[in-house]
């Protein structure tokens, strides 16, 4: 079962506001009054009397606890920074499995927290991006993939397993054989407009039919992974060969935002590895 996590957080925060509002407006004064009227009837007022006079409801306190931490973290969670795992290999070798990254959530524009409805416009995704975005078939899964295709853009992928974009293929430049593959999996340097980056290609293998070409709508993105014989990605939009994968460009509305920094590494947990800081940088 999937948690919608934003969703409970917005929940948290609402709830813990509403206890320190009510006793702010309502009990506050009711404990105030209280303490007056029992110091006006004895000259003397015991401490312990007081103290329970004064003495918070405990759903009240830790209401008024929680609110400040849950609602700073919905501020930096929803507009500016939130962290995601990686959980498979199909950005490699840029970002591996068990890398821990940090998202600007407001790179692409000022979304609401659960409607991610754009209330600011920033700026749009360019070319080469890292960028985490809502699975177009299931948006309760968070995808991570480069933004390859532009609004408007022709994607052309080709059974030699080059890219070319607007008919121009993008540059790329042979780095060597992928460590410990034996030459099946070669690794490339790719230049995606501003953008110099890795990545990883399988000399034997092709994961989808060979050979395709797409034209991306208006307010759609066109995502390839870095691991290119290894990745779920829009090379499978309308593939009548693999239905079940269907899930093709990613619409504006389901932007996450730019993935921008490594900031920690734990690629096996369960074999009680620890964490490692070791692939701590930028993402490029």
């Amino acid at each position: 079962m999937s948690i919608n996590f934003p969703l409970l957080l917005v929940i948290a925060v609402a709830v813990c506001g509403f206890l320190a509002l009510v006793d702010l407006i309502l009990l506050a004064p009711r404990r105030r009054a209280a303490i007056a009227a029992y110091q006006g009837r004895v000259d003397d007022p015991d401490d312990r009397v007081l103290e329970r006079l004064s003495k918070e409801p405990l759903l009240v306190e830790y209401g008024k606890s929680f609110f400040p931490v849950l609602a700073i973290v919905l501020v930096l969670r929803s507009f500016l920074v939130e962290p995601f795992q990686i959980p498979s290999g199909s950005m490699k070798p840029t970002l591996e499995v068990g890398d821990f990254i940090l998202v600007n959530k407001f790179a692409y524009g000022i979304r609401l927290p659960v409607l991610d409805t754009k209330v600011i416009e920033v700026d749009n995704p360019q070319r080469g991006d890292v960028m985490v975005f809502r699975y177009p078939s299931d948006p309760t899964i968070n995808y991570i993939k480069r933004v390859v295709g532009l609004p408007g853009d022709r994607i052309q992928y080709t059974q030699g397993k080059r890219l070319l974009i607007n008919g121009e293929p993008v540059a790329e430049k042979l780095v060597g054989e992928e460590s410990g593959s034996l030459g099946s999996a070669m690794l490339y340097q790719e230049r995606l407009g501003q953008v110099e980056h890795t990545i990883r290609k399988e000399m034997t293998r092709m994961r989808r039919e060979p050979g395709g070409e797409w034209v991306v709508p208006q307010g759609h993105y066109f995502m390839m992974g870095d691991n290119r014989d290894n990745s779920n990605d829009s090379r499978y939009w309308r593939d009548r060969h693999i239905p079940q994968e269907l899930w093709g460009m990613v619409p504006d509305d389901h932007i996450v935002g730019k993935a921008f920094a490594i900031w920690m590494s734990w690629p096996e947990p369960k074999t009680g590895n620890l964490p490692n800081f070791s692939r701590v940088g930028l993402i490029h």
